[in-house]
């Protein structure tokens, strides 16, 4: 059956439903598929095209990147995080998901939004929601990962909110050391200055990278921005 749309589109229209009609995210994209018509979300998923923006995505990630992930808020930058660990986990690989903005519940929602059932991922996707999360924690929770594993990071703008944590640049720092040394890709979801115009460029670059505090951004190797369900992985020159 062929959707009106691509899934990540079908998945935008899902999130604007849900804040509509006030309506859980799960039940929102439910609604979406029947439009399609299939019986669920999920349904609809597993019959879709396995050519998806994160399975695209993930096939131009190289050992080693350092990759930063902007959208604003709505935009399904979360969302992609956790697909590309989703694809990263039928490859066979271990994913990190670190995030300091969710809670465990949280996260089980959204991936069930992605039409994935937590429990088949759960052996390959390591979940922290803990309050510590900076660069040395993460680099100590992945320090016995397996080969090529692949960390997500919700997200950049909060790893430095702790008095007691390093500055963000010498945090990013570590993690691109680290990426580097070790093969593992490192994925930072980031903030989008409000100021960004959708009307003056379809997507936002590094130029739009909200950044309380500094952070040379050319520590990242590849920079992937979305804005309603357009979606562009560069390299960072």
């Amino acid at each position: 059956m062929r959707l009106s749309h691509p899934v990540f589109r079908l998945k935008r229209q899902a999130r604007l439903l849900s804040r509509e009609d006030g309506i859980p995210l799960n039940k929102a994209l439910d609604r979406i598929a029947a439009a399609e018509g299939f019986k669920s979300w999920s349904h609809l998923a597993a019959k879709a095209s396995p050519e998806t923006p994160a399975g695209a995505m993930l096939a131009q990630l190289s050992p080693g990147d350092l990759v930063l992930l902007g959208a604003r808020p709505g935009h399904g930058k979360t969302l992609l995080g956790l697909e590309l660990l989703a694809e990263a986990a039928k490859a066979g690989r271990h994913g990190f998901f670190f995030t300091l903005d969710y809670s465990d519940a949280d996260v089980i929602d959204r991936v069930r939004a992605i039409g994935i059932e937590p429990g088949e991922i759960s052996s390959r996707v390591t979940l922290d929601t803990s309050d510590g999360i900076c660069a040395a924690h993460i680099i100590a929770e992945m320090s016995a990962a397996p080969p090529n594993s692949i960390a997500v990071i919700d997200y950049l703008q909060l790893l430095d909110q702790r008095r007691q944590n390093p500055e963000l640049a010498e945090q990013v720092a570590a993690l691109k050391n680290f990426a580097q040394t070790t093969g593992h890709i490192v994925v930072l979801i980031s903030q989008i200055d409000r100021a960004y115009d959708p009307g003056e460029k379809q997507l936002p670059d590094l130029s739009d990278v909200r950044l309380p505090n500094p952070v040379d951004l050319s520590l990242f190797t590849k920079s992937c921005f979305l804005h309603d369900g357009e979606v562009r992985l560069d390299a960072v020159a």
